[in-house]
C-alpha cells in the first residue's frame, strides 16, 4: 500500500475546559474519497482547520504527504485545497481574476487554460468576467469551489461544499469530484447531505463530541449497521402467522395481511423467507424491500457509539 496522503496521530484540540478533538488518529490514502460525518459541533471543521493551518492543535501529530507539519508547516500545504463553509473572497475582482490570484497564492504561474478548465467544470464559464460581488449565492459557492481546485491540489477538503445550493451544482460537483479522484486527487468531504456521502465516498468516518467513533469502508458500514426490510402483502388475511414467518421471527400485522421481516448482518437472508412463503403457496399480492440509507446508519452509530474499526 502507498504512503498515506494524510495521517493524524492522537490529534487533540482543547479550548479551555472544552475538548473539540480528542485523540483522533486517522490515515487517508491517495485517490480516496473519504467522508467525515457527524452532527453539528462534532469536530469536523476543527479537524480540517488543524490540517489546513487555521486551527492550532493542542497536541498530536499531523503528517501531510509524509511530512510532519511541526517540522514544515508551509511546504506540504501548498498541495492542499479547501472549500470552507463560509463564503470568503474579495468582492471587487472578476471571477477569472480571483482564480489567477489564487494561483499566485500557491506559487503557481498564471494559467488561462487551467482557469478555463475549472470554470467549465463548474459551469462558471459564462461568469468568467463578472465581478464576484454581483454573483448569486449559488454562483459564489461555485467560485469558492473553483478557488480550492484551481492550483491542482493533491488533497482537497470539501467542508459542506453543497450547503444551500441547487441540485444542478450538487450533481456537477459530484461528477467533478469523481473525475479528480480517478486522476489521483484525494478528497475529504464533510456533508449534511448524507446522500452525497453515500454516492461518493470510498470510506466513512463518524465523529461525535470530538471523538472518532468509526472508520470503515462505506460498504462495510452499510452492511454492519444497516438493514434490509421485507414487507409481504397477502391478497387476503392469513389465518395465523405462517410457519416460515415464525422461524424467521417476522412480524404479522394486526389485520394479518402484511408480514414484515428485518434482515440485519448475521440474520437469514430475506430471500430465503420469501422463497419459503412462495413454496407454501400463500396468496402473495405484493413484495416490497427497502435497504437502509446512510442517514439511517449514521443515526444508529451515533446512538450506539460503536468502537472504532480499521
Amino acid at each position: 500500500m502507498s504512503s498515506p496522503v494524510l495521517e493524524l496521530q492522537g490529534l487533540t484540540k482543547t479550548y479551555g475546559a472544552f475538548t473539540a478533538l480528542s485523540d483522533v488518529s486517522l490515515s487517508i490514502q491517495p485517490g480516496e474519497i473519504f467522508a467525515l460525518l457527524g452532527p453539528n459541533g462534532a469536530g469536523k471543521t476543527t479537524l480540517i482547520g488543524s490540517v489546513c493551518g487555521l486551527v492550532k492543535k493542542t497536541r498530536g501529530r499531523i503528517l501531510l504527504f509524509g511530512k510532519d507539519l511541526d517540522q514544515d508547516a508551509v511546504g506540504p500545504r501548498y498541495d492542499v485545497g479547501l472549500v470552507p463553509q463560509e463564503i470568503n473572497f474579495d468582492p471587487f475582482f472578476s471571477v477569472a481574476e480571483s482564480l489567477h490570484i489564487q494561483l499566485g497564492f500557491y506559487g503557481r504561474p498564471r494559467d488561462e487554460a487551467r482557469v478555463d478548465e475549472v470554470l467549465t467544470a463548474l459551469n462558471l464559464q459564462a461568469k468568467k468576467n463578472a465581478i464576484t460581488r454581483a454573483l448569486s449565492g449559488g454562483m459564489k459557492r461555485r467560485l469558492l469551489i473553483a478557488k480550492a481546485l484551481v492550483h491542482k491540489p493533491k488533497l482537497v477538503f470539501l467542508d459542506e461544499p453543497t450547503a444551500g445550493v441547487d441540485v444542478e451544482l450538487r450533481r456537477d460537483l459530484w461528477t467533478y469530484v469523481r473525475k479528480l479522484a480517478s486522476e489521483g486527487t484525494t478528497i475529504v468531504l464533510t456533508t449534511h447531505y448524507l446522500e452525497e456521502a453515500e454516492e461518493l465516498a470510498d470510506r466513512v468516518g463518524v465523529i461525535n463530541e470530538g471523538r472518532l467513533l468509526l472508520v470503515e469502508s462505506k460498504a462495510s458500514v452499510l452492511r454492519r449497521f444497516g438493514e434490509k426490510r421485507l414487507v409481504v402483502t397477502f391478497e387476503h388475511p392469513v389465518g395465523e402467522m405462517p410457519e416460515p414467518g415464525r422461524r424467521f421471527n417476522a412480524v404479522l400485522s394486526e389485520d394479518r395481511r402484511f408480514l414484515t421481516y428485518v434482515e440485519r448482518e448475521g440474520n437469514a437472508p430475506a430471500g430465503a423467507l420469501l422463497k419459503a412463503l412462495y413454496d407454501l403457496g400463500l396468496p402473495i399480492l405484493d413484495v416490497e424491500t427497502r435497504r437502509s440509507r446512510m442517514e439511517d446508519v449514521l443515526i444508529e452509530i451515533l446512538r450506539g457509539r460503536p468502537q472504532k474499526s480499521a
